[in-house]
């Protein structure tokens, strides 16, 4: 894989999954990597720093993908600088978790404006970019959670699988163009976020796994390099599990 003449954008990259996409875009000579972030601006330039010390050019760009007009303002600005997007991954996405009996509007929709609605106010400005290059690659990170539900997360299982039937209709939409659109669902991924959890509950939903262990972000992001990578240009429209057989 090479993506030497590519510009890649990734959103939510200052950190875990986001952060291991970035760098292997990186590692496979890309042009230009834009880590977006939304909270820190220290964990993001880090990440700037790991992907200019592997020889390709990075910037750092903030920006709530829960916002539209900010997501624009965002695209501008990569635009203006580097005239181009080829690989577009939507990965930034928050959890908020809580029974259904419990959960509060504000944390569904939070959620929801973030996991969902942020995959389309990226995905709808960058697809007519894309469109006008007749080239594009658009990565989606959805969930196993999306998949077969996950109880306490009502709203991050909704959230995931509409990121799946996104994937699946703007794939059918934008084929035409040579540009695909696929997702990647991760199952359980050691992440400063799994880390958080209690060892009792790591270790139950370990015991789910068939591969018997937690996947790694560089895991991930190998996937997603592919999908987004020339190699696989006759695939799209997909929902590629990455969860060690859960």
């Amino acid at each position: 894989m090479d993506f030497s003449s590519q510009v890649c954008l990734v959103t939510g990259a200052s950190r875990g999954i986001g952060a291991a996409i970035a760098l292997e875009f990186a590692k496979h000579n890309a042009q230009a990597v834009i880590v977006n972030y939304s909270g820190s601006k220290e964990k993001a330039e880090a990440v700037v720093a790991q992907i200019e010390a592997l020889g390709s050019k990075a910037v750092a760009m903030q920006c709530n993908v829960s916002d539209k007009a900010q997501c624009e303002a965002m695209i501008g600005e990569v635009i203006k600088e580097f005239g181009r997007v080829d690989v577009l991954v939507n990965n930034a996405g928050i959890t908020r978790d809580g029974l259904i009996l419990k959960m509060s509007e504000e944390d569904f929709d939070s959620v929801i404006g973030t996991n969902l609605k942020g995959v389309f106010n990226m995905t709808q400005p960058l697809s007519k970019i894309m469109l006008k290059q007749k080239y594009g690659r658009i990565v989606n990170l959805a969930s196993v959670s999306g998949i077969y539900g996950n109880a306490g997360q009502a709203n991050y299982s909704a959230s995931k699988a509409g990121v799946a039937g996104f994937t699946k209709a703007v794939a059918k939409e934008l084929a035409s163009r040579n540009i695909t659109c696929n997702a990647v669902a991760p199952g359980f991924i050691a992440t400063d976020m799994t880390d958080a959890m209690p060892e009792g509950a790591k270790e139950a939903v370990v015991s789910a796994v068939a591969m018997k262990r937690a996947g790694k972000p560089e895991e991930v992001a190998a996937v997603v390099a592919f999908l987004a990578s020339k190699e696989a240009s006759y695939i799209t429209g997909q929902i590629v599990e990455v969860s060690g057989g859960m």
